[in-house]
């Protein structure tokens, strides 16, 4: 993801279908933090304690406890990182049984040669606010040319395995061909085991390029260019990833599977790149995104999210919520449409999940907001009546409604005309005109449905 204005290329997204204008207001938030230094991420440990951790790129994990407004600092490891644009302290995974073993681990840009780290560090008691610092290096990928497309997701699956998602190396196009190259760790999916008795790590023997198979033994999925976010729905296990376009299209990848080939540098997202054309007339060699969007209506870079299983009921449950960074919007995805949720002008860096299955937002400006269900559209307008004589006359009604409240406005009788303002979002006005009166008997009366209201008109001669 690109953590500043760059981030634009963390997660460019473009939809398959044709982007939908916003919708009426589904969603609000509910802020949580603020005053945070370039948050990237927020979490829980699932160990029944109910706080939340957030990742400050620069290199600081924040904890806050249930009901506080002011975290305090669970780990600082400023020291090992290199910080700024895509670099940082980049993501956070809590062991499946941290509740008692205490392990939690880290992805970052080392300090020095901005090579990608993975790391495991423990807390002692779990249940304590602060982490100790003793560092085992887990896994480390060179990255030596470029700062940007450092990937930086880690979450355990519902397998018990740690996976980590990789980008292609930087720069633009992917000139070495690192993500089709399965013998380098970049651009790729990664899948291990953190639990191998004796070494930090070992490659799980169903990964697809185990042992003798052409292929390095960590990885799981490839032709990724920088996939900053993905996920695992708590309820059916399947992994969502939002992985990030080169200028044109982004993409959500699901469901994601062993040994598949998703596309890059080949293609970027449903569209044939100018990279390797002549690979582009075998698409059955790649798996597809289950959607893509373009960059029209300000759009430009999508930032991956979560299957929403609250039992607040914010939203249908099943929905997949994901961001765009550069337009604010947070998106909902139904399995056939992508939906606006909420229009904000958030820089949405990432969001997040509590023990509870809710739903947060991450603002790389600083601030952390749950979301919640949108109160209760109401509507009035004003004046809701009016009478003319017989001539020919015009006139304007306000109409006064919650931002992103939808309403529209219609005429109910022939001799009344809605002019403009035939529907809207928010506070608005319809004005309308009245034709000239000249039959029988002397009054006459209609009406508009303006919002759900009726605004009437009697004319006179």
């Amino acid at each position: 993801m690109k953590i500043v204005h760059s981030l634009r290329c963390l997660v460019v997204a473009t939809l398959f279908l044709t982007p939908t204008p916003a919708m009426a207001q589904q969603i609000q938030l509910s802020p949580v933090l603020s005053g945070l230094a370039s948050p990237v991420f927020v979490g829980n440990a699932g160990d029944n304690l109910n706080r939340l951790f957030i990742v400050e790129q620069a290199g600081r994990i924040k904890v806050l406890q249930p009901g506080d407004s002011t975290p305090t600092v669970f780990l600082d490891i400023t020291g090992k990182i290199v910080s700024g644009g895509e670099q940082g302290l980049l993501g956070l995974a809590f062991h499946p049984q941290y509740m008692s073993n205490g392990r939690f681990f880290v992805y970052y840009t080392r300090l020095g040669d901005g090579a990608l780290v993975i790391a495991e560090y423990h807390a002692s008691p779990a249940s304590s606010n602060t982490a100790g610092t003793a560092e085992t290096t887990i896994l480390t990928i060179p990255h030596p040319t470029n700062t940007n497309h450092n990937g930086g997701m880690l979450a355990f699956g519902p397998d018990g395995y740690l996976y980590a998602g990789v980008g292609d190396g930087g720069g633009a196009n992917d000139v070495p061909n690192n993500a089709q190259n399965k013998n380098s760790l970049l651009g790729k999916i990664l899948r291990i085991n953190i639990n191998a008795p004796g070494v930090p790590y070992a490659a799980p023997s169903d990964n697809p390029f185990f042992g003798a198979v052409e292929g390095l033994d960590e990885i799981y999925a490839y032709g990724m260019r920088n996939p900053w976010r993905f996920s695992f729905d708590g309820q059916t296990g399947q992994q969502w990833i939002g992985d990030v376009g080169q200028g044109a299209r982004e993409e959500v990848d699901t469901p994601i599977v062993s040994g598949g080939n998703y596309g890059w540098r080949v293609f970027e997202g449903t569209a044939c790149t100018n990279n390797d054309q002549t690979l582009c007339g075998n698409p059955a060699s790649y798996i597809f995104p289950v959607f893509d969007y373009g960059h029209s209506l300000g759009r430009c870079s999508l930032t991956g999210g979560y299957v929403y299983r609250g039992s607040q009921g914010a939203l249908p449950a099943g929905t997949y919520v994901y961001g765009d960074y550069c337009s604010g919007e947070i998106f909902g995805w139904n399995g056939s449409t992508q939906s606006v949720l909420l229009d904000t002008a958030l820089n949405i860096s990432s969001f997040g999940e509590d023990e509870q299955g809710e739903l947060y937002v991450v603002n790389l400006g600083g601030s952390v907001s749950r979301i919640v269900r949108a109160a209760p559209c109401t509507y009035s307008i004003s004046p809701n009546r009016a009478a003319y004589g017989p001539a020919a006359s015009t006139g304007a009604v306000a109409v006064t409604a919650g931002a992103g409240c939808a309403w529209t406005a219609a005429s109910n009788d022939s001799w009344i005309t809605v002019t403009a303002g035939a529907g809207g979002s928010g506070n608005g006005t319809v004005t309308y005109s009245v034709a000239a009166y000249t039959g029988r008997p002397k009054n006459r009366n209609g009406t508009i449905t303006i919002a759900g209201q009726t605004f009437s008109v009697k004319q006179s001669k």
